[in-house]
């Protein structure tokens, strides 16, 4: 009698390539900016399988620990380095993943985050816990990073002296910019490797343009500016047809990538640069200072003073997103 024929296996569908997505020190507006992909979150969904993502689902650090080295495909990690558990959630990522993205301007250039490396670790604490005015503390009472009660250790995140972008941190292979990345630049990046377009490491993944470039008052930005004042947005009407820097304010533009669709402008507010430098640039900030500096209408001192009046924080002005990965870095003497 012929054999039994065995019954056909059934075929598995192929294995999606896994991402992992993970929130470190930000605001958290790059983890609503992938729920910003609203009817293309499907399309992402139904290529990748999602193995990590805390903010969204329940999933826990031992999780990753017992994923194989590698095994995931792509790793999107936002927000800077401020504490030893960001630092070691990075380090373990960056072990399991193929590929790591700094998502969002936080980890690409520090971010508001970094603004604090201004100040000395023992100022913001003794601030926060101590000195704010809404803060009653007489004791000078801190969180403490272990304590022991009954056999038991409980242990809170060490709070590191400085911000730190994440490729200070751990190597990076691609960077997505922007307060927050827009929905095209997230949707793009992600086809794109899936496909196997990888372009050299090291790429920030958006144009390697200003935003001028794109900019949709450019035809109005004269050839020669001359400042006779530096205004502010909120203390001055801004006129939603003219370059804003004709107008005097402090638009980032010259100095910062473009890729965001210009969405600032078209909100009739200045360009704040939080897609940083073009690869061109060294120091964003340097290279718009630069830029205003050599523009102001003023020969003597005090006119150059009266007229620099009009920026009251450079730092926060020039340095608002990338301060950590400037020449700046940080303060190196309590202020």
């Amino acid at each position: 009698m012929p054999e039994k024929q065995k019954p056909a296996e059934k075929r598995k569908a192929p294995e999606k390539p896994k991402v992992a997505l993970y929130w470190c020190s930000s605001c958290g507006g790059c983890e609503e900016s992938v729920v910003d992909l609203a009817e293309n979150i499907l399309t992402v969904i139904d290529a990748v399988d999602i193995v990590f993502w805390p903010v969204a689902m329940d999933f826990k650090k031992a999780d990753v620990e017992a994923m194989p080295d590698g095994s995931i495909f792509a790793s999107l990690i936002n927000g800077a380095i401020r504490t030893s558990e960001q630092e070691e959630m990075a380090r373990l990522l960056r072990k399991k993943s193929a590929v790591v993205i700094a998502y969002g301007a936080c980890a690409h250039l520090g971010g508001i985050p970094a603004l604090a490396n201004q100040f000395e670790r023992e100022r913001i604490l003794r601030y926060i816990y101590e000195e704010a005015p809404t803060v009653i503390n007489t004791g000078g009472i801190r969180p403490m990073t272990t304590y022991k009660d009954n056999g038991h250790t409980a242990t809170l995140p060490v709070f590191r002296h400085v911000v730190r972008t994440l490729d200070q941190v751990v190597d990076v292979d691609y960077y997505i910019p922007g307060c927050a990345p827009t929905p095209k630049l997230l949707l793009d990046a992600l086809l794109a490797l899936l496909r196997g377009e990888r372009p050299p490491k090291g790429t920030v993944l958006a144009p390697d343009t200003a935003l001028c470039e794109e900019c949709p008052r450019k035809d109005s930005k004269p050839t020669d500016l001359h400042f006779t004042e530096f205004r502010r947005p909120h203390a001055a009407p801004i006129d939603p047809e003219l370059c804003l820097l004709a107008q005097g304010f402090v638009c980032m533009g010259p100095a910062t990538r473009g890729g965001c669709e210009a969405r600032c402008i078209h909100g009739n507010m200045p360009c704040t640069g939080c897609f940083g430098p073009t690869s061109r640039v060294r120091d964003q900030g340097a290279k718009i200072l630069s830029s205003l500096a050599s523009n102001l209408d003023a020969q003597e001192d005090k006119d150059i003073l009266k007229i620099l009046e009009g920026i009251p924080d450079p730092v926060g002005t020039f340095y608002r997103y990338g301060l950590a990965g400037s020449l700046l870095r940080r303060a190196l003497k309590p202020l």
